[in-house]
């Protein structure tokens, strides 16, 4: 996490101390652990990191899962949330999380940013992954593909392209946003003769929000959108679904791609990949996106992304 002032970001991990600790001590690193405190302005040492304690529920082995520590998983996230929301932290990264594990210890959970709308009230928010170049944001997030067209509403879309356009403007700079959106399906529906969707909901969607002063072209059809030479005219692509955007924008910056979730009313990132749990404990996992979901959230905290 990203601690108030000073110019140079403190970064604050929010975590179990001793967990922490025990990790360096297997893998032969330099630690020490400085209890965070809001007024803390000392530089540190290297190899010291602030750390606001949260403790386990049961201790744990590199690699494996245990349901019994879903509450302090999600006890993290509420931490790191609520000390944004009340200005003790000016930015949020987040680290993968084991959505099934939490779900396994009886506790609905479908993804940070479903967790993170809930928890600072926000009715509608956009998950979008910045990488390699591009800007893709989800019409939906993590949603059954059976269920896909069902959550594409008029309503839905309207929400959704009015919060990418105004947090593009507003955290990212972008005066007038060139938002290209995709089709659901093949070919965008071929007139309707492969599905009605583009028909009945995106087109009066984008129709509607043209007239709200947003600049929209489409809905085109996915596999020609991410042509290099298309793209180039654009600030953002909206997908419909996770796996009709993510693809590509992971193909194209995998290890250093950053999530972003727009609408909040704080700053949230986190890096574009999963738990990876062969390589807990090892010492040998990439932490390229976290530097860079790092590195974009003091930047957007600054308004300067």
């Amino acid at each position: 996490m990203l601690a108030q002032q000073p110019p140079v970001e403190r970064l604050v991990v929010i975590a179990d101390a001793s967990l922490l600790e025990r990790r360096a001590r297997e893998l032969g690193l330099p630690w020490q652990s400085v209890p965070f405190t809001p007024a803390a302005e000392a530089q540190l040492a290297p190899g010291s990191l602030r750390v606001l304690h949260v403790p386990l529920v049961n201790d744990t082995v590199a690699g494996h899962l245990d349901a019994a520590n879903a509450s302090y998983v999600l006890r993290t996230l509420e931490v790191a949330t609520d000390g944004c929301m009340n200005g003790i932290f000016d930015a949020m990264v987040t680290a993968p999380v084991h959505k099934g594990v939490i779900n396994d210890a009886g506790i609905p959970f479908t993804g940070h940013t479903e967790f993170l709308a809930a928890r600072t009230n926000t009715a509608h928010v956009v998950m979008m992954l910045v990488g390699g170049g591009l800007r893709v944001a989800l019409a939906t997030t993590h949603v059954a593909v059976k269920d896909i067209a069902r959550h594409i509403t008029r309503s839905s879309l309207d929400q959704t392209l009015a919060v990418l356009d105004r947090d593009l403007k507003a955290r990212f700079g972008i005066a007038k946003p060139r938002i290209a959106v995709a089709g659901l399906n093949p070919h965008a529906g071929e007139s309707g003769h492969l599905g009605r969707e583009e028909l009945d909901t995106i087109i009066p969607s984008l129709e509607h929000m043209r007239t709200q002063g947003l600049n929209l072209t489409g809905p085109l059809p996915a596999d020609t959108l991410f042509n290099p030479d298309r793209l180039k005219n654009f600030d953002c692509v909206l997908a419909m679904y996770h796996d009709q955007g993510l693809p590509v924008l992971k193909y194209a910056s995998f290890g250093s791609g950053v999530n972003v979730t727009l609408g909040l009313p704080i700053v949230r990132t986190s890096v574009d990949h999963g738990t990876a749990l062969d390589l807990a404990g090892k010492g040998t996992a990439d932490a390229g996106s976290l530097r860079t979901a790092i590195e974009l959230a003091a930047m957007l905290a600054r308004g300067r992304a």
